[in-house]
């Protein structure tokens, strides 16, 4: 397994939890990775975002984008168009993410597959 399990002394094992709860803080929430990945094709207005991930309510879609832009994962320009254009694009920090998206993505693959194959070969009971 990929996952390092030896046993930590207490500072490492608090530095570790640190780290994870402080990754955990920025990207919390079932939107923000989803959105990242959105953007991942090119910049795009907010009503294109919205779209793309179909559930969001407006609300907490800005809600996110401003988390995100605070967090330098996405940067807000605006356009002095008539009417005023805004739109939301990564940042290259955002490209720090790349790693742990690949790793989810695979890992819910794989898990999905499991619960699947698990579904299929349990017996049915017959009430």
């Amino acid at each position: 397994m990929g996952f390092n399990r030896k046993h930590l002394d207490k500072s490492a094992c608090t530095a570790s939890m640190t780290a994870v709860k402080d990754a955990l803080y920025v990207l919390n929430g079932k939107w923000k990775l989803p959105l990242i990945l959105s953007l991942q094709d090119g910049p795009m207005r907010f009503n294109e975002i919205q779209k793309n991930l179909e559930d969001i309510t407006p609300k907490i879609l800005s809600k996110e984008l401003k988390e995100l832009e605070l967090n330098e994962f996405v940067i807000r320009k605006v356009f002095a168009t008539t009417p005023v254009t805004i739109t939301y694009e990564l940042t290259p920090y955002s490209e720090t993410l790349d790693n742990v998206i690949t790793e989810l993505r695979n890992w819910g693959i794989q898990h999905r597959e499991r619960l699947v194959a698990s579904r299929r070969s349990e017996p049915v009971v017959a009430e």
